[in-house]
């Protein structure tokens, strides 16, 4: 595996604050989340509805009870932990060579290993709102109602999470944007880069080494200048 070894000596030898890591679904499946998008990922199960239109902004809408059924069962998952590739890049964080995570998960892993600067692209599931008067709710609240959470005004109580119809928090991408195009290394694990506007933020790289880390094959791969198709916490394993 020698170019595995080229990829762990570019990241430990890497200027302060120049590696970006940029991750998806495939970071958090080792600690027993199941990805979206692979043969046995969430998106390809049978569900009375698509997945895809169970987590859009007009469905949860008109059907917050179906909602809350799918998002429990399937998009919560609080038993899990921090795997190696979470543990790895908090301790990078730590030695100030690492500038910040950009996720496209919603679990809350990377703060749970202890970084600090983590850019959500699609929010989180441990922050939750009334819709009506806007009070903050952690999961316990959502996971302990009896089916739709409501706020003791009556309001629906939401995720702070961007469904499908909605935009990205603006004040994230920017600065996600601002942190790839100060990366000297950038590293994409994880992720098909199916999802936009998301997956556009990789055009702003323009550094030395661009890192791409999937099981499977993806878009990047014949740009990236080491590609790895391995699991994202053998990687960080050392």
């Amino acid at each position: 595996m020698e170019d595995l070894q080229v990829v762990r000596d570019i990241i430990d030898n890497a200027e302060p604050q120049s590696v970006v890591f940029f991750g998806g679904a495939g970071v958090s499946t080792e600690s027993g989340i199941p990805d979206f998008r692979s043969a046995k990922g969430v998106f390809n199960q049978r569900y009375p509805y698509p997945p895809e239109v169970i987590v859009s902004h007009s469905f949860f809408e008109e059907h917050p009870d179906v909602f809350y059924d799918f998002y429990k069962e399937k998009m919560v998952h609080e038993d899990a932990q921090p795997n190696q590739a979470h543990k790895k890049l908090a301790e990078l964080e730590e030695r100030g060579i690492l500038r910040s995570i950009i996720t496209q998960n919603v679990d809350g892993l990377h703060q749970a290993a202890g970084s600090k600067r983590v850019h959500e692209l699609h929010g989180s599931i441990h922050r939750n709102y009334c819709k009506q008067c806007g009070m903050r709710y952690g999961l316990d609240a959502v996971m302990a109602a009896d089916g739709v959470p409501y706020c003791e005004c009556g309001g629906i109580i939401r995720p702070d999470v961007v469904l499908y119809e909605e935009p990205l928090d603006q004040r994230v991408m920017q600065a996600a944007i601002e942190d790839i195009a100060k990366a000297k290394t950038l590293i994409i694990a994880g992720t098909s880069r199916v999802v936009y506007p998301a997956a556009g933020l990789t055009d702003f790289f323009t550094g030395d080494n661009l890192i791409v880390i999937n099981r499977d094959p993806s878009p990047l791969d014949r740009t990236a200048d080491h590609c790895l198709a391995m699991n994202v916490g053998e990687v960080f394993n050392w």
